[in-house]
């Protein structure tokens, strides 16, 4: 076969139509799967392009949205708060919530290092301040750390409740109610780490800047009165 025979020939099998199997290869390599596989590296983590809003079709777009933002830059917070048009606004602050609780879960990991139980016997923040359990059948003194662990559970038994939040398309007025009170549980957590655990709130607040999100999350709603809001993280 000489170079016009190979040429021709090279051409037909370029230009005849794609096998099933091709087609599904073909497809294979153009789908961005965005989840990350077993073995990714720590620095390829959620590392795959961004999307628009309107771009996500899936029924966890707005936490999808919500997440893609914080990986981009955990510090840009007015970009992470801020409501893409047209969302409902019950689901927006339901989302955001059940992100808060998700990351608490890593300061509550740190406090595991030096909040032991027989050292802070008390959830407190300050001498002014001790919080009771309310996990409890009759709300009572925990250690700071079972409190911790106790609020986290009960907040994400509450936010994947099918009784309260039974859809994460829409969600009832009523069921947004109680999203005040979960966040008042849970940002005594970050009260009790700066005031008692403060090398470990500034290591964790420096990477992900979680307690001044919530911070002007909770002030933008008005879920909390600025009297419980008693870590200084705007004046910072």
């Amino acid at each position: 076969m000489d170079t016009t025979e190979r040429q021709c020939f090279a051409a037909q099998v370029f230009e005849r139509p794609l096998n099933e199997k091709e087609m599904s290869a073909a497809v294979e390599k153009s789908v961005i799967y965005r989840r990350n596989e077993p073995g990714t590296k720590r620095e390829e983590w959620c590392k795959w392009p961004e999307m628009s809003f309107d771009e996500m079709d899936s029924t966890l777009n707005v936490q999808q949205y919500i997440q893609q933002c914080i990986n981009a830059d955990p510090s840009d917070v007015d970009k992470i708060l801020k409501t893409p048009p047209g969302q409902e606004e019950g689901v927006w602050k339901y989302e955001h919530v059940r992100q808060f609780c998700m990351q608490l879960n890593g300061l509550a990991i740190l406090l595991q290092e030096e909040c032991k139980p027989d050292i802070c016997v008390q959830m407190t923040a300050t001498e002014q301040w001790i919080f009771l359990c309310a996990a409890h059948k009759n709300p009572k003194e925990c250690s700071a750390i079972d409190y911790t662990r106790h609020t986290l559970d009960g907040a994400a038994a509450l936010l994947n409740s099918n009784k309260y939040f039974p859809s994460r398309i829409s969600i009832k007025e009523s069921s947004i109610a109680k999203i005040g009170s979960v966040c008042r549980r849970v940002y005594r957590i970050f009260s009790h780490a700066y005031f008692h655990h403060r090398e470990l709130f500034d290591k964790f607040e420096a990477e992900t800047h979680l307690c001044r999100r919530f911070t002007i999350f909770v002030k933008k709603y008005n879920l909390m009165g600025s009297e419980h809001l008693i870590v200084p993280i705007l004046a910072e």
